[in-house]
């Protein structure tokens, strides 16, 4: 059978080559939606597929970015990942998404493997490590977005909540629920993960300036699989927590996991807000407030910056750190 060509599709579809070209590039700017209909119908009926690695050789494009995550498993990543790969595939790009597990080893080595793959770009969640390699593929123009974290040493286009606000939410809903000693549990605060240390020192802050009225804060962190027992030791007192702010979403499922274990009462027993609109947070019994991070615009914008980066739109701009707005979902945990 033979093979159809872009030739054959332009002929179908009664348009210019170079219109069939910007259609499959994702340029739709001067494109109207008549002809962008019809292209899309043509390439359907003639069952076309491009050559990608002619085009890739052609255009000197793979037409695929590479997302480092420090870790999948949170709700954020997974959504900001979704948001990032709709608006590639719009564009015909393709995502290769590479976990890096918090270890710099392990993100040295998907920077290494993107880069031999030839990616248009990259969009990390940096471990913080590896700044002589991401400040290498800098030098070389090599187009590079940040997302949730800060390099302090890099000057990169960098994508984050307003940790500061989020945190200053959870605190003062706390204060209006007049609690007595909160309990803030993060995993460990390290200088490079930059969301845990601006909500913890931005959330003590907050409470310290209710003066000296302000409610005791016990904070807990470590490790994911020590929240559990560190939770235990604080419940046994006395004068135990009767509310908890968790920073994230995995802090969250081992709070709810000891709560439940230990039998003890949301809100009746102890109040809970966290940061990350989980999914079953509006059916938890009972519905959980939350801190909700806006993470597909967060993810959409980053790619967004990343394809003007690639297709060199504007090229004067300098890098910026760019934070969204975080919003309080109130429910009945608080």
């Amino acid at each position: 059978m033979k093979r159809v060509t872009m030739a054959d599709v332009a002929k179908y579809a009664g348009v210019s080559k170079s219109t069939i070209s910007q259609y499959l590039n994702g340029r739709f700017d001067y494109m109207s939606e008549e002809t962008r209909v019809k292209i899309g119908q043509a390439v359907k009926d003639l069952n076309y597929r491009p050559n990608m690695v002619a085009r890739s050789l052609k255009q000197k494009s793979s037409t695929t970015i590479g997302v480092i995550v420090a870790n999948i498993l949170h709700v954020f990543s997974t959504q900001v990942i979704r948001a990032i790969e709709d608006f590639c595939h719009q564009r015909g790009f393709h995502v290769i998404v590479c976990n890096a597990d918090d270890q710099p080893e392990k993100e040295k080595k998907y920077i290494e493997m993107l880069k031999a793959k030839q990616v248009d770009g990259i969009i990390a969640f940096p471990t913080g490590d590896n700044v002589e390699l991401y400040q290498q593929l800098l030098d070389e123009g090599y187009p590079l977005v940040f997302m949730d974290r800060i390099v302090k040493e890099l000057k990169v286009d960098t994508i984050l909540l307003d940790n500061e606000e989020a945190a200053r939410l959870a605190a003062e809903t706390l204060l209006q629920g007049g609690y007595k000693h909160i309990a803030m549990i993060s995993p460990p605060l390290l200088e490079q993960v930059t969301p845990r240390v601006e909500r913890v020192n931005a959330f003590q802050e907050s409470i310290k300036k209710m003066g000296k009225q302000h409610p005791e804060v016990s904070l807990i962190t470590g490790k994911i699989s020590t929240i559990y027992e560190k939770l235990d030791t604080l419940f046994q007192k006395d004068m135990h927590p009767d509310a908890i702010f968790a920073i994230n979403d995995r802090v969250l499922h081992e709070v709810l996991s000891f709560l439940s274990r230990r039998n003890i009462q949301i809100p009746d027993d102890v109040a809970m807000i966290n940061v990350d609109d989980v999914s079953f947070a509006d059916f938890y019994n009972p519905p959980l407030t939350t801190i909700s991070q806006p993470a597909f615009d967060m993810g959409k914008k980053a790619a967004e910056i990343l394809f003007a980066v690639i297709l060199k739109e504007k090229t004067d701009r300098h890098p910026e750190t760019m934070r969204f707005k975080p919003i309080l979902v109130r429910r009945k945990s608080c």
